[in-house]
């Protein structure tokens, strides 16, 4: 991996991180999520799992305020965000990427990035017009910041390439560098490893870690490649009929037969045994 500067998260405040209390979400008379719970911990990488249809990616939308759950209580290092809207989420450090990647496809992989940045003094036409040179400085800023962060990824050969002529791995890469230059401190990832090739999804693995690491960024990941969750993941926590199953590391999930019944069905789990 490149040694490149990469921008700083937020610093993050005290606190146990994020926490998911008894959330459940109807649609009509489909419950998809039903009174879940579960921590994930500041600073670390925590692994979401479960069949097609266990509500992993509803409850996604619900922590970051896409969607609004029926019941429950989600925290963020001890403060209640439960029906925060996204962009205030944002504010707070909390971001998501999607399992398609949600790119302006016109936009450079450059832009992408560099509009990314909250507060950025030209977008007021005031302060754009009375402080041009405050304006041009910031904007260097983030320019310098995006370079880098496209070095780290490893696509500074396709930064002035719309966004959208990218392969589905590189817009995934984008949808990660987006997340970075937001500068948050916890990311929710869903499933970063779809469609991405093996060689990719590696450098994809290993940017992860160094942004746990180096950067302390807490992650929560959607994924179905195990192979994936159990290089990158402290705990994993696996989800049925919108519940939580079980949680653990992942030594331990691959021995509950409950998890093996949730993917492949009792029947199957049987006739294994």
């Amino acid at each position: 991996m490149k040694d490149i500067v990469v921008p700083q998260s937020k610093a993050a405040p005290p606190g146990t991180g994020l926490s998911i209390k008894g959330i459940s979400k109807s649609f009509g008379g489909l419950r998809a999520v039903d009174n879940c719970s579960f921590d994930v911990k500041r600073g670390s990488i925590t692994g979401l799992i479960g069949p097609n249809g266990a509500g992993k990616t509803t409850l996604f939308s619900i922590i970051t305020g896409f969607l609004s759950p029926d019941c429950g209580r989600i925290t963020l290092d001890d403060v209640d965000v439960t029906r925060l809207a996204p962009h205030d989420l944002f504010h707070r450090g909390l971001v998501r990427t999607f399992q398609i990647p949600h790119e302006f496809s016109k936009l450079s992989v450059l832009e992408n990035l560099m509009v990314v940045p909250a507060n950025q003094p030209g977008e007021n036409p005031i302060t754009a017009w009375l402080r041009p040179g405050l304006v041009r400085e910031r904007e260097e800023q983030v320019f310098q910041e995006a370079r880098n962060t496209l070095a780290f990824l490893g696509l500074e050969k396709v930064c002035d390439l719309p966004a959208g002529n990218l392969s589905g791995g590189q817009r995934k890469l984008v949808e990660l560098g987006r997340a970075m230059m937001s500068g948050a401190g916890t990311v929710l990832l869903d499933e970063p490893g779809a469609g991405v090739n093996p060689t990719l999804l590696a450098q994809l693995s290993q940017m992860i870690m160094r942004l746990n690491s180096e950067r302390g960024t807490t992650f929560c990941i959607i994924e179905h490649n195990m192979d994936m969750i159990t290089s990158l993941c402290d705990t994993v926590v696996v989800m049925s009929s919108g519940s939580v199953l079980t949680q653990g590391h992942m030594s331990q999930i691959k021995k509950d037969d409950r998890v093996l019944a949730a993917y492949l069905g009792s029947s199957a789990v049987r006739a294994l045994q």
